[in-house]
This record gives structure tokens, sequence and C-alpha cells, in this order.
């Protein structure tokens, strides 16, 4: 039963750093109803940039808070040169112009910081605790903590503030936001900034754990189920994808993977999501349209 029950922890931990990926596609869509394909490439910008400067001599928090800024200043320029101009095109225009933004991102951290894989030391080492007789990660007890800190923040940003409630009416009607003078160009650049903030604390997380290197785009994609799961357009919803993705292919993994020949964890979280597809395609949390013809 301790096996068990370390199985299942340790895969809820893991879990809530797919949530973390997650989030940064649940802000893009809400706000512009896009699905932002850069956000892989965006955790590996910023993970890239941060481990670079503390390579060069830079202090921690120094190479943190000017990869931060660096993540708010692109959110601004994304908004100002790529969805400035696409404003009032078809959904499939802007989900293009965030390939092109992904294979950009991609480019420029690898031509400003070369393509060889980084270790990232942040302070935490990545041994197991043991608490009764269970082993537990303290690197996925701190990325635990510091992703409901997160969605607590933004919890309080979008419910609490102005911009949060501009972003929700954003998000409900581009039109009728609009049509009250609520500056659609503003809350897609906040939406933006927010989103590469919260890659730069994925990227941290993950690079802390499998190093710095191409392979933190392909993150992303594991984000997709945990997506299709709790809902494109929630942040609960991200969250309880991530853990349910979490445990289930750990429990997978361990349980069943013996039996068919192993790696089940690979592919298994895509083939809940394509079943879970067939019976909710909203997803959790997510919002039921009914569009009348």
């Amino acid at each position: 039963m301790a096996f068990f029950i370390e199985v299942l922890i340790g895969g809820l931990l893991a879990g809530i750093m797919y949530s973390l990926v997650a989030l940064g596609f649940v802000l893009i869509y809400k706000a512009s109803g896009v699905f932002n394909f850069a956000q892989g490439a965006m955790v590996f910008f910023a993970a890239l940039t941060c481990v670079s400067l503390i390579e060069h001599g830079w202090n921690f928090w120094l190479a943190v808070g000017a990869t931060l800024a660096t993540m708010v200043l692109l959110g601004v320029l994304t908004e100002r040169f790529m969805l400035r101009p696409l404003v009032n095109q078809p959904p499939i225009a802007l989900f293009m112009a965030t390939i092109g933004l992904t294979f950009l991102l991609e480019g420029v951290a690898q031509l400003l910081w070369g393509s060889q894989p980084h270790g990232l030391d942040i302070g935490i080492r990545d041994v197991p605790l043991e608490v009764q007789g269970v082993l537990i990660s303290q690197l996925d007890l701190f990325a635990a903590g510091t992703a409901a800190v997160l969605v607590t923040a933004l919890g309080i940003f979008f419910s609490r503030t102005k911009v949060g409630r501009a972003l929700r009416a954003v998000a409900d009607d581009h039109q009728a936001a609009l049509s009250v003078g609520i500056p659609l160009q503003h809350i897609w650049a906040i939406v933006w900034a927010v989103a590469g903030v919260v890659a730069l604390v994925a990227g941290l997380l993950w690079g802390a754990r499998t190093g710095v290197q191409f392979a933190l785009t392909f993150t992303a994609l594991k984000a997709l189920p945990v997506l299709i799961l709790g809902g494109f357009e929630s942040i609960a919803g991200a969250i309880v994808g991530g853990l349910i993705v979490g445990a289930t292919e750990k429990l997978a993994e361990i349980y069943v993977g013996p039996f068919i020949g192993g790696g089940i964890e690979n592919w298994f979280p895509y083939v809940l999501a394509m079943v879970f597809l067939l019976i909710r395609p909203e997803g959790l949390f997510g919002e039921k349209r009914i569009e009348r013809v």
C-alpha cells in the first residue's frame, strides 16, 4: 500500500509540473480564443536565457529578474507586432502566427545562447524526503508549492482587479468589450506578459529537473492532454487536468506497463485525452458552446 501511495503522490506532483505549462495556454486562450503553439518555445526561451545569464556570472536572482523583464517585453512586442495587425482575422491566422513565433523564439534563443544542454541549480535538492515510509521528491514538493502560490495570485488578479475583470469581458465577447471602452490591445499585451512569466516559472522548474535543453519545447505537447481534460478556458481545469494526467500515467506505467512491454507513460495521457474527448469535448471545467443556426 505504501508503494501505491508513493507512486500516486509522485504522479500528482509531476502533474502539477504539467499544469504550470498548461496555465500559459489557458491564459492566451481565455483572452484571444487562440491555441498558443509558442508556449513551449517560450518555456525554452525563458529557461535558456536565465541559465545562460547565470553561467555568464550573473547573480541567480538578478538573472531571474532580467529574464522576467525580457518575458514581459516579449509579451508586449508580440501584441504590438503580431496580434494587433491580425485583429478581426480568422482564428486560424492567429494560430499560424503562433507557429511562426515558435520557430522564431527557438532560433533566437539558440542563436544568442547556443544549443548545448545546461544544468540548472535553483537551490532545491532533487532527493527524496521520507514521510511515514513514503518517499517524496523535494523538488516536486517545491514545484507544488510554487504552483499553488502562482494559481492563487492569478486567481486574485483575474477576479479582484480591474484588468482581470476586463480580461474576462474580452474573453466572453471581443466586440462587446470594445463597445464599452475596454482596450483590447492592452489586455492582450498584459495577458501575453503574464503568460511569459508563467513560462519562466515552468522553465526554471523543468530545467532544474531535466536540464535546460531543446527538449523543453516538447513539454508543451504534454500539456495538451491536460487542457483537453481540464478545459481550455479554466485555470482550475489546468490544475485538475494536470493532477489526473500525472497520477494516471504513473499508475499505468507501474501497474499496466509490465504487461505490454513498458513505455506506456509516454502515450497513455494522449489515449486518455482522446477517450475523454468522445465523452466530454469541452473538458471538465470548459464552457459548453451552443451555436444556433
